[in-house]
């Protein structure tokens, strides 16, 4: 079978399914600029609120594949350059995407799959799932945005047991430390990100665009920078119509239909 990103729709959401079952959904360039792609067809169709990211059967994603690595030792440094950056470019996709992205995780986020997961606004995942960086086990450095992303979820000591030690950590633990939102038992984790992403396509596009805008520059601008873009963002989505929608609803204590 191919290794491909399989799309499918469901109720104003679009569920992106990594699949390449006979190598537990190990990742490659095909399926970074399929993704891209999708994700850029997505931002354009008002009927699509949200996105899922998830992996064929009982496997979220188990990131690279070593014998594809090994091949690439034996290539310019340039070839397998080429290849992070796809891989780079999807996650910068996942993170400044518009709209939600919820990862819903069984079985193990590995390496890649792992950054993919963190690159999500929101984690899913089953109780017995687990998530590893094992590239300082094989000889390498995490890439993915994994060093990024794990530094700004979690205090330092916790960050050196994942990448420089290259532990595996449970669904469970990274619950408790705020990682993953939802818990779930086994074979429901899409299931439970679909009903999640039911309650955010309810919720006003243009809002939910701001807030993941200010969420994204919060890391790095200052508070008075801050400031303004919360005053702009709050002022434009003010006068856009679903201000109103919203707010005569909850007045009138009824569900506003966003548009």
């Amino acid at each position: 079978m191919p290794a491909e990103i399989k799309s499918t729709h469901q109720d104003g959401t679009l569920i992106l399914t990594v699949s390449n079952p006979e190598h537990r959904n190990a990742l490659g360039p095909e399926m970074y600029a399929a993704g891209i792609e999708a994700l850029g067809v997505a931002e354009s169709l008002p009927e699509v609120r949200s996105v899922i990211l998830t992996g064929e059967g009982t496997t979220f994603c188990a990131g690279g594949q070593l014998q594809r690595l090994l091949e690439r030792r034996r290539q310019p440094p340039e070839v397998q350059a080429q290849s992070v950056e796809g891989l780079h470019t999807w996650i910068e996709a996942i993170r400044t995407f518009p709209k939600p992205v919820i990862a819903a995780v069984e079985g193990a986020a590995a390496g890649a799959g792992f950054s993919l997961a963190l690159a999500c606004d929101f984690i899913v995942a089953a109780d017995d799932a687990f998530f590893i960086m094992a590239y300082a086990n094989v000889g390498l450095s995490p890439d993915g945005g994994a060093s990024w992303g794990l530094s700004r979820s979690l205090p330092r000591q916790l960050v050196g047991e994942l990448l420089l030690a290259g532990e595996r950590i449970g669904a469970q633990r990274l619950h408790a430390l705020g990682v993953v939102n939802r818990l779930t038992p086994p074979g429901t984790a899409l299931a439970d990100a679909l009903a999640l992403a039911a309650r955010l396509n309810a919720k006003a596009p243009n809002a939910l665009a701001s807030i993941k805008e200010l969420m994204n520059d919060a890391t790095t601008a200052t508070l008075n920078t801050q400031l303004a873009q919360e005053r702009d963002q709050f002022v434009r989505n003010l006068h856009h119509p679903n201000a109103g929608i919203g707010i005569e609803a909850f007045l009138a204590k009824q569900t506003p239909r966003y548009e």
